[in-house]
């Protein structure tokens, strides 16, 4: 560290605090708002750059060796306390930032000492110049592509190893930054700085590529399965049509027969016979309409069509569902979680015939609306040696598709859900805030045995 006042050195600890500060909140969040956030970081900022200056009146000689390290690490615990995100995540962050913070800092001094004869002023100007120069960059590159990010290493990341690459980039920075190495200019100690720096750096291109590839790619195959999971609503709604169109085709065959015995009754003059033929064909008129399980058509006829499906492959079928015309939430959506849910009981049972040869199989479907909460609940017959992984079911459990559905579809109206497998029984349950009610709920408790 070049010397100068303590007025010099005020200078540069509020530069080097501001870059700090303004490179990490390009890349991290806070819990609070705008200004209360500018006010923290202002009264941190002051009280530490107060006691840096102090230390370096009262100990010049331990504060060039140590205040770099010990202002960068208070400045990381209130990073911790004052972002929102993860105390994980955020280490990776304040990492980088420790890199970006080596670069100027080091690079300031650098281009002091061998351009300008160790001018104060240039190490200045130079640091503010690197500082808003990485600023730009992150802001235009960087900054977008980290929230997803973000999102990517919590969830695919092997701790291990983000673990081992940030004490990696610590030692390496460690090792420029200390001040017992030679400070004379040699060709030796560039190529030492320069290398220091690339390793470093690439090691941080490396990892956020890898973990951006790996999170990319669970996105695309959650979208697959999405489009897997809308493929089968699409085969349920159309077995729904064809049933219509063979029920329209039956319907007109037998009208034409229906007409011709009531005709000849008629000529007959038999009214009593008549009447008792009508009745007749009421009733078997009434057990041709489908069932009605709710007021609301979009989860009435998806229910229908998965009951159906569970009952001809002789599963026991039990639904309580009270629920209107109006869900509350989109249709689209509502039924994407129903689907899902009655597919994956489908498939669950079906497993459990299949490997263990059980005949008595069940599925248990709630559904009800309570002002401004929907709840559901789906019970089902299931392996006991089935197990969660992170409190999800795995996809060998459910067929592979749509847990990651219900669960993003669940995460935007604020909704709680869990998974568990209570000895061979699977129970899913989901509560999710929904609008206000408009309408009265329609009840049907229908049991298919």
């Amino acid at each position: 560290m070049l010397g100068g006042s303590v007025y010099i050195a005020f200078i540069r600890f509020g530069i080097s605090l501001a870059g700090v500060i303004l490179l990490f909140s390009l890349l991290s969040v806070s819990r609070f708002g705008r200004k209360k956030t500018i006010v923290c970081y202002g009264t941190f900022s002051a009280v530490l750059i107060t006691a840096a200056c102090a230390w370096y009146v009262m100990d010049w000689e331990s504060c060039v060796r140590m205040v770099a390290f010990t202002m960068y690490i208070c400045f990381a615990l209130f990073a911790i306390f004052l972002s929102r995100e993860s105390v994980y995540l955020t280490v990776y962050k304040l990492a980088l930032v420790f890199y970006l913070m080596s670069v100027f800092v080091i690079g300031g001094l650098e281009v002091s000492v061998l351009f300008f004869d160790s001018n104060v002023w240039a190490d200045i100007i130079s640091r503010i110049l690197l500082i808003f120069s990485i600023a730009f960059l992150l802001h235009k590159y960087v900054r977008e592509s980290m929230k997803g990010f973000g999102d990517y290493v919590e969830k695919e990341a092997d701790h291990f190893s983000v673990v081992a690459m940030i004490i990696c980039i610590l030692l390496g920075i460690g090792y420029i930054l200390n001040p017992g190495l030679s400070k004379e200019i040699t060709l030796h100690r560039i190529y030492q700085i320069l290398t220091n720096f690339f390793l470093t750096g690439v090691l941080q291109l490396l990892v956020f590529r890898f973990y951006l590839h790996v999170g990319k790619e669970k996105e695309y195959e959650r979208e697959n399965q999405l489009i897997q999971m809308n493929y089968r609503l699409l085969e349920r709604q159309l077995e729904i049509l064809q049933e219509s169109v063979d029920s329209g085709r039956r319907l007109r065959h037998d009208i034409r027969h229906h007409n011709a015995v009531m005709a000849e009754y008629v000529r007959r003059g038999e009214t009593k016979e008549l009447l008792q033929y009508l009745q007749e064909y009421d009733r078997e008129v009434d057990q041709g309409i489908p069932e009605t399980i709710c007021g609301n058509s979009a989860v009435n006829n998806i229910l229908s069509a998965y009951t159906r499906k569970a009952r001809k492959e002789q599963i026991r079928v039990t639904l309580d569902v009270e629920l209107g015309k109006d869900s509350g939430i989109p249709s689209i959506d509502l039924v994407a979680i129903l689907a899902n849910a009655y597919e994956n009981a489908i498939y669950a049972c079906m497993e459990v015939k299949k490997q263990l040869g059980e005949p008595e199989c069940f599925i248990e479907l709630i559904l009800k609306r309570r002002k401004n909460k929907l709840i559901i609940s789906c019970s089902n017959t299931c392996r006991k040696e089935a197990t969660l992984k992170d409190g999800k079911p795995k996809s060998e459990f459910t067929g592979g598709v749509g847990v990651s559905s219900i669960i993003r579809t669940a995460k935007k109206y604020d909704g709680e859900y869990d998974f568990k497998n209570d000895n061979g029984v699977f129970i899913f349950r989901l509560l999710m805030n929904v609008g206000y009610e408009k309408e009265g709920n329609t009840q049907l408790k229908a049991e298919g045995k």
